[in-house]
């Protein structure tokens, strides 16, 4: 599918809204005439790896799951870009893992100079590799760290948290909340000891006390039809019985195996946390505050659905880009790469305060929100934990923590 939004351009307009820009210290608000309109060609390549259908129906994802982000972003972009005579053009692509190298070169031959990649952390990675000074990759789904320290690309950038900024996120308000007993219980796929590495990690970091520690062996089946509501009721309760004393239960299970099944199961009446129950993640549904609802109808309005975070983190990457064009009045990646990773650069996106990137790795800077299933339980960075830079920076791999040499 191929979005490409074009609108016409008033002279008047343009310059009045130009002349605010610069007012307000914007260094692209140039008065642009129709010889220097500019083309920020971007393509957003999701790459579907087959999976198992999730637990619950309602985890089903959409067709349009991330597009529908874009096509709002492009939205927002062209307001602004068609006074400064920009025009942002967005391509959707999906395909599975065997054709996203090919994906990518015909985006490039057709003109893309973006690339927002929905993939896991090893496609990201060769699709980085072979874009190379073609194009500026964005990430907006793999949570990897290793993508954010040795494993690092100086043509990437992360809009997608990691997932030791999603730990400790959950941390900070768990040791808050003065429960620093966990009892943690991870799946038995790479990417859930991954996560379970993030959690070990944060308890290190935050002073919080693994009581005991409990793989979740994946026997494979349906898990929607052979694991109902009545082996579940059996089987949870005693693969949690005899738990060390414990204040909450912590659940790393990316593969979305077990971790549906734990709250109101467990043998002990605690309360569940992680990949079910008190979840990190960059948006959920409810999120109404600083401004949010308006922008929530918006998508909605557009797509006839509500907005997830894949969704989020697209419309956030194109956003990112249209900031950089808009300020340096360029359309060429290396430019807009040395402004977002700059100390100007700055972006709203409804979280209450501007993001910024981390120079070091690329990661943007970002409040995580922690959501239950219907309402926004709390936001981290939690006010009790202090940096002297950004307290965003409490989250995730500090610079002096980060082994991402890009020598910026």
């Amino acid at each position: 599918m191929r979005t490409v939004l074009n609108r016409s351009r008033n002279g008047v307009c343009r310059l009045l809204f130009t002349f605010l820009l610069a007012s307000l210290g914007g260094g692209a608000a140039q008065i642009a005439t129709a010889q220097d309109k500019q083309t920020i060609h971007s393509v957003v390549l999701r790459v579907d790896a087959p999976r198992p259908k999730p637990i619950s129906r309602l985890d089903l994802p959409p067709a349009d799951l991330g597009f529908a982000g874009g096509a709002l972003a492009t939205e927002d972009n062209q307001t602004t870009g068609r006074f400064l005579g920009q025009d942002f053009v967005t391509t959707n692509i999906a395909v599975p893992p065997e054709q996203a190298l090919e994906a990518l070169e015909t985006a490039l031959a057709d003109g893309a100079r973006y690339v927002v990649v929905l993939a896991d952390g090893p496609m990201v990675v060769q699709l980085a590799d072979a874009a190379g000074d073609r194009a500026l990759v964005l990430n907006a789904r793999a949570p990897d760290d290793d993508l954010r320290n040795a494993n690092c690309r100086a043509n990437l950038l992360h809009i997608a948290p990691s997932r030791a900024m999603l730990a400790d996120a959950l941390a900070q308000f768990l040791i808050w909340k003065k429960w620093p007993r966990w009892f943690l219980i991870e799946g038995s796929h790479p990417e859930d000891t991954a996560m379970a590495d993030a959690y070990r990690r944060a308890a290190r970091k935050f002073g919080g006390k693994l009581a005991e520690e409990r793989v979740f062996e994946d026997t494979g089946g349906s898990r929607r039809t052979d694991t109902g509501h009545v082996q579940v009721q059996k089987q949870i309760p005693v693969f949690t019985q005899r738990a060390s004393k414990h204040d909450v239960v912590i659940a790393a299970d990316e593969a979305d195996v077990f971790a549906a099944y734990l709250p109101y199961h467990t043998w002990e009446a605690r309360p569940v946390a992680g990949s079910a129950g008190l979840r990190p993640t960059t948006w959920h549904p409810a999120q109404e505050a600083w401004g949010a609802t308006q922008f929530q109808r918006r998508f909605e309005k557009l797509n006839g659905r509500f907005l997830r975070p894949e969704d989020y983190q697209v419309w956030l990457a194109l956003r990112v880009l249209s900031e950089g064009a808009t300020r340096t009045g360029s359309d060429q990646p290396d430019v807009l790469s040395e402004y977002i990773l700059g100390d100007d650069f700055e972006i709203a996106a409804f979280k209450g305060e501007k993001l910024t990137f981390r120079p070091w790795n690329g990661q943007i800077r970002q409040p995580i929100l922690l959501v239950g299933s219907r309402v926004l339980v709390s936001v981290s960075p939690q006010d009790e934990y202090l940096h002297r830079v950004s307290k965003l920076d409490t989250l995730g791999y500090d610079e002096p923590e980060s082994a991402c040499d890009l020598g910026r």
